[in-house]
């Protein structure tokens, strides 16, 4: 009675594994996400302080990278587009950004959007 019940086990397991399914991913129902954000972005082993807005009439955002200094434009380009990806852009999207970013005020101000 016992390898009875391990053959029919075994048999229904081996049913389980040549079963097929499918995995429907719709892509075009993913969004980006408008919030406002404002965070703390740990890169190159300093914390850096990143602030965000939508701009519902561009299509971007504006971002504002604090803690760099103005020679220090790629790595503020780096932590915006990254940072933007991550936060807002829909799965498998970068941020890239809109035009050239500006220093003043102590921090960058750049425009991006996700794409």
């Amino acid at each position: 009675m016992q390898k009875l019940i391990v053959l029919i086990c075994g048999i229904a397991l081996l049913g389980a594994c040549t079963s097929k399914s499918k995995v429907s991913i719709n892509r075009t129902s993913q969004t980006v996400q408008t919030k406002s954000r404002s965070e703390p972005i740990f890169y190159n082993g300093k914390t850096y302080q990143l602030d965000y807005t939508y701009g519902e009439g561009r299509g971007a955002f504006d971002m504002k990278v604090s803690g760099l200094g103005p020679k220090q434009q790629q790595d503020a380009v780096n932590i915006a587009t990254s940072s933007l990806g991550y936060f807002a852009c829909p799965d498998g999207q970068r941020g890239r950004i809109i035009g050239a970013p500006t220093y003043g005020d102590d921090r960058w101000t750049i425009q991006a959007k996700c794409g």
